[in-house]
């Protein structure tokens, strides 16, 4: 009798990663890139560029820095289609922070805008939190930013030429955070293996483009609202340009 326990027990939290696994995968994030020459929000995964104007009342915090780690007005607005950030005065980072809400994956495979205890049968449900920052200078001093629960922090100046290592920190809500997922190209190749960071919240990976880098980490962490969701799901973007040759 003990053993079959111990053998359900063991299934069950195979079927629960599998699951976390297959949220982390899935999932949308925020970044930031040019459009038009305007340094834009995206909301997406990979290649896919969908509506971040219609997403813009979920941001709830946006935040701007000049050189020397001063805050700087800043905000996100509706130009057309795209999702553009404006600042009185020239920005090295930006950041931006999104409660994209409760959702949860009905057994028809569809994502419904409910709590499980709307949705009690649910396979999955969970609260989503999105959070990016962009740099644009690879040598600009990152603080922890205002409302970044989690953040990826460059140690040291990122390289200016691809395929060059550089080392990360993921932190979770101020400190280094252990067993974190780190994709090193999230437009370009969303599902490929992961990295993990080790117990100093760190991971060192090659930068993979010599233009624009997304780099992602998403940590599933617990519920505080277990009537409602399973856990929360933290993702996090860090974004930065390589310069190119002069034409």
């Amino acid at each position: 009798m003990e053993k079959r326990r111990n053998v359900r027990s063991l299934t069950a939290v195979v079927l629960i990663a599998g699951l976390v696994q297959s949220s982390v995968v899935s999932a949308h994030a925020i970044w930031f890139a040019q459009r038009s020459k305007q340094l834009a929000m995206v909301y997406g995964v990979g290649a896919d560029d969908l509506d971040a104007v219609k997403r813009l009342p979920l941001l709830t915090n946006v935040s701007g820095y000049d050189g020397d780690g001063q805050k700087v007005a800043t905000s996100i607005k509706a130009n057309g289609p795209i999702a553009v950030v404006d600042s009185e005065a020239p920005v090295s980072a930006v950041a931006a922070v999104m409660d994209y809400g409760v959702w949860a994956k009905g057994k028809d495979g569809e994502w419904y805008k409910k709590g499980r205890d709307e949705l009690p049968d649910a396979v999955l449900a969970e609260h989503n939190y999105k959070y990016a920052v962009h740099l644009a200078s690879l040598t600009a001093k990152v603080p922890l930013i205002e409302g970044q629960s989690l953040q990826i922090i460059p140690v040291g100046a990122i390289p200016a030429a691809f395929n060059t290592p550089a080392t990360f920190q993921v932190m979770f809500k101020g400190k280094p955070m252990a067993g974190v997922q780190v994709l090193h190209d999230y437009v370009n190749d969303p599902d490929q293996v992961p990295q993990v960071t080790d117990a100093a919240g760190k991971v060192t990976l090659n930068i993979r483009n010599q233009g624009l880098n997304v780099l992602a980490a998403i940590y599933v962490g617990p519920t505080d609202n277990a009537s409602k969701y399973d856990h929360i799901e933290y993702r996090s973007t860090l974004s930065f340009t390589l310069p190119h040759q002069p034409e």
